[in-house]
């Protein structure tokens, strides 16, 4: 297995958050959303503050607000669902830019969002002042149990391993007259995401065996 190496959500630098030990920043990550999660949804105003808090530690750490905003992308799927909630939610009805809208399905949506947003771009921020390294050892430090951390320092290797197949493939099926982002050819995107799938994991098997080899016993030398 490879030496570790930096992912592409990690921002470098050398500014105070990203010198802050990694298990403190995830005691903290996860203590904030804690906080924000227990908030109720009626309290715009606290919102507010968390969100002005998350921009303040965004330009504290020296990374571009628009290297996190860029990133922001993930979380489109759950702004549309937030969107729909408000018309498909039952309860009192309200006007809104002429629609008839569910008040507490304004107020859902809201939280949806709010909270969303919050946690998406404080965890972008995180994994963009820490080494993927850094994390699995502050996971260490955490008492986290070792097969979990193992695990996820085997994602964080191969990810790119697999997103870089996954471009090669979309080459091929280029090349070939195929159009992936069109409807007609969706079913051979769906064939070729398979293809992927199997890939993955016959090379899975082969890097266990190969580990195996060279005498894994089921924890890695620390």
């Amino acid at each position: 297995m490879g030496a570790g190496h930096g992912h592409r959500l990690h921002f470098h630098g050398h500014g105070p958050l990203h010198r802050m030990a990694a298990h403190h920043k995830l005691l903290v990550l996860v203590g904030f959303m804690l906080l924000v999660v227990a908030t109720p949804r009626e309290l715009y105003s606290v919102f507010g503050i968390y969100a002005v808090l998350v921009v303040s530690v965004i330009f504290a750490s020296g990374v571009p607000l628009t290297y996190i905003a860029k990133r922001m992308v993930i979380e489109v799927p759950f702004v549309f669902f937030a969107i729909l909630v408000p018309f498909i939610a039952t309860g009192p009805k309200t006007e809104v830019l002429g629609l008839s809208l569910s008040e507490p399905g304004l107020v859902a949506a809201f939280g949806l969002l709010a909270k969303g947003t919050i946690g998406v771009a404080s965890s972008l921020t995180f994994a963009a002042t820490t080494e993927p390294d850094d994390i699995l050892r502050g996971l260490e430090r955490l008492r986290m149990p070792d097969l979990i951390v193992q695990i996820m320092g085997f994602m964080i290797r191969y990810l790119d391993v697999v997103t870089a197949e996954w471009s090669r493939m979309l080459v091929a099926m280029r090349s070939r007259g195929c159009d992936p982002r069109s409807p007609k050819h969706w079913a051979t995107l769906a064939r070729g995401m398979g293809a992927l799938f199997i890939r993955s994991y016959e090379r899975g098997e082969r890097i266990h065996l190969a580990m195996l080899s060279r005498g894994y016993t089921g924890s890695l030398p620390k």
